[in-house]
């Protein structure tokens, strides 16, 4: 999935992720992130709302790749509620996530 994503081929990367029986976190994560590296950001956060829907938790690289795309579209609002699911969760104390979520803020 990460080799399609990193080569742009969008297309290659949903279909293996679609064909893994139960993707975990970092499969998920790859995915987050291949949206968000070709600006489709809002899509990238529909799909961390279907990760979540499916139960699987996020780490500390997903909240830093979410954060990124609600900074990318100045997404103010969907910003503070992923700074208010990674409180809930534990992650603020975090630094890449904390630098993360100052980032989100001065884009926003």
């Amino acid at each position: 999935v990460n080799m399609y994503a990193k080569c742009g081929n969008l297309e290659d990367a949903c279909r293996i992720f679609g064909r893994i029986a139960d993707p975990d976190v970092v499969s998920w994560t790859t995915m987050i992130a291949a949206y968000a590296q070709i600006d489709l950001c809002k899509e990238a956060l529909q799909l961390f709302c279907q990760m979540h829907l499916e139960g699987v938790m996020p780490n500390d690289i997903t909240f830093i790749t979410v954060l990124n795309a609600c900074s990318r579209l100045a997404n103010l609002a969907e910003g503070r509620l992923m700074h208010a699911h990674i409180v809930a969760s534990g992650f603020e104390i975090d630094v890449a996530v904390g630098n993360a979520i100052i980032n989100m803020y001065g884009k926003c």
